[in-house]
């Protein structure tokens, strides 16, 4: 049986397992939604998620990949573990030991070092990474056993804390800004510790406006889907504007946006805002000296 959705609009938080790659999950979904009849104008993901990381990965459906990009610039949480002793060339489980060390941080050594790591900070990223360098990526250079030199970067971490320790590893709790690597977090801090170390744990527990508690497996997702309750899983296009103020228009208000028009003479104040019809989201809009900018149009 075919579902008809010819305008599917919204997100799917989807709880990314261990050892997929965000495509893979973005691949995942669509194939589950195909699988019940239901072909998605256009469907990605909002921020990758490395394959040996799990956790809060926003699936934008329809209308929603036209605000993917605002994802990447928001605020993301993790948790992370960190194994004390051990450096591998990757920075995490996967790769080759690089340098060991005997030195164990205790809690009292690490709390202590954990302001140092907090607010804005100078990061350089993994080796391993997607980052470009000279148009190719710089763990396609690593793989090839090329040296790779990455650029300092500068990021924030907006919180950083101890959650439990052991004898030989960590695990913490972060909340950070765009374009930081936990990896290199994690890197950083042993070397503060007088240790080296890598992550053998990321869950990412936060992207934006979404949460874990949100997030749904790919088993559930399918049984949802199959179970014809795929609204209750897919939240609408608005949640991932949750910190965008609403902007009312009427009819005339918005058929002008909707053809790309600015409107003037607008009283409320400068800044980002979602132009609505009524509960139908129109568009993102700009306002600055009273003239009223699409950043976004929705076609709902």
């Amino acid at each position: 049986m075919t579902i008809t959705t010819p305008h599917l609009n919204g997100w799917l938080i989807l709880d990314k397992p261990l050892g997929l790659s965000s495509a893979q999950g973005v691949a995942a979904a669509k194939r589950i939604l195909r699988g019940a009849g239901i072909r998605p104008d256009r469907i990605g993901h909002g921020g990758t998620l490395d394959p040996l990381a799990t956790g809060v990965l926003p699936i934008a459906i329809g209308e929603a990949t036209k605000l993917a990009g605002r994802m990447l610039d928001a605020t993301k949480g993790y948790d992370f573990t960190v194994q004390w002793g051990v450096a591998t060339a990757t920075e995490d489980a996967e790769g080759a030991v690089t340098a060991t060390s005997d030195v164990r941080p205790d809690a009292s050594a690490i709390a202590a070092v954990l302001p140092r790591f907090t607010g804005p900070i100078d990061q350089v990223p993994p080796t391993y990474s997607a980052l470009k360098v000279d148009g190719k990526r710089a763990y396609a250079l690593a793989r090839a056993g090329e040296a790779v030199a990455l650029a300092t970067r500068h990021v924030t971490i907006h919180s950083l804390a101890l959650l439990a320790t052991t004898a030989d590893s960590a695990t913490f709790c972060a909340s950070v800004s765009k374009g930081t690597y936990i990896r290199s977090l994690a890197r950083d801090l042993a070397l503060a510790l007088g240790t080296v170390g890598h992550v053998t744990m990321l869950r990412r527990t936060k992207a934006g406006p979404f949460a874990i508690a949100q997030a749904i497996s790919l088993d559930k997702f399918e049984q949802s889907v199959q179970g014809a309750s795929l609204e209750q899983v897919i939240l609408p296009l608005m949640a991932g504007l949750d910190d965008i103020p609403a902007l009312v228009i009427d009819p005339d208000q918005a058929a002008a946006l909707r053809q790309g028009r600015k409107l003037t003479g607008h009283p409320a104040k400068p800044g980002t805002y979602l132009a609505c019809l009524g509960s139908v989201p129109v568009a993102l809009v700009e306002i600055d000296h009273d003239q009223v900018r699409v950043l976004r149009g929705f076609n709902m």
